[in-house]
């Protein structure tokens, strides 16, 4: 059994930056992807960015060039680093962890909330 819990999101105004951590506990094989999905009200949920074991990261083109994902392997933590923050990435944040094996993991999110 896997737990991820995130911690991290709150209230920022337009323009500021936050970032938001996921811990990883339990069984962890050493090959996975871990990443962030974001789903706003009325939405659906959507890619922010993965991350590999070995570094490869991928991210949507909306946050490409403002968010930065990491982790640290020793930890299984992956985090997000959010700048420039506009009112569309007004959301809940999920962190994923996904196994070679197709199994995948989700946390129970945290509230990101970008307001003037």
């Amino acid at each position: 059994q896997v737990q991820l819990v995130e911690s991290g999101g709150g209230l920022v105004q337009p323009g500021g930056s936050l970032r938001l951590s996921c811990e990883a506990s339990g069984s962890i094989f050493s090959i996975n992807i871990m990443g962030w999905y974001r789903q706003a009200p009325g939405k659906q949920r959507e890619l922010v960015a993965t991350i590999t074991n070995g570094g490869s990261t991928n991210y949507a083109d909306s946050v490409k060039g403002r968010f930065t994902i990491s982790r640290d392997n020793a930890k299984n933590t992956v985090y997000l680093q959010m700048n420039s923050l506009k009112p569309v990435d007004t959301a809940v944040y999920y962190c994923n962890l996904r196994f070679a094996s197709g199994m995948d993991y989700w946390g129970k999110g945290t509230l990101v909330t970008v307001s003037s």
